[in-house]
């Protein structure tokens, strides 16, 4: 099980902002600074770190899950509001499985930071 994750990024402020937006419909909050870091989580434990300096190369891959898709959906909206790039709207990606229903947004440092809910759509099929 995967406890944290750190990544550099070019300028601390423009980053901490985006995540600590783009990350709350998730529940997340900055938790900690120190020494240049910003840890993002929730209950007082960060998961992901932040440390200013120099952007990743290549960029990465951050994949975070929801418990719904009105999760999703937020997070996508919130994170192009904080000046995320669009990067894939939400929706299903049925390559993936069935029910995989995620959204993709471009971090300021072109990082792809995603949010998936692999639980099925409980309103499909009601009538």
């Amino acid at each position: 099980m995967l406890d944290h994750v750190g990544i550099h990024v070019h300028s601390y402020d423009r980053s901490k902002d985006f995540f600590r937006l783009a990350l709350a419909p998730l529940g997340y909050e900055l938790i900690l600074e120190y020494s240049g870091w910003a840890g993002f989580g929730w209950a007082d434990r960060p998961s992901l770190w932040i440390v200013g300096g120099t952007s990743m190369a290549p960029p990465v891959h951050l994949a975070f899950r929801a418990e719904d898709r009105d999760t999703v959906g937020e997070f996508h909206r919130v994170a192009l509001q904080a000046g995320g790039k669009d990067n894939g709207a939400p929706g299903l990606r049925p390559e993936y499985h069935e029910h995989y229903y995620a959204a993709y947004v471009l971090d300021p440092d072109g990082n792809n930071i995603e949010v998936v809910c692999h639980v099925p759509d409980l309103s499909e099929g009601l009538t």
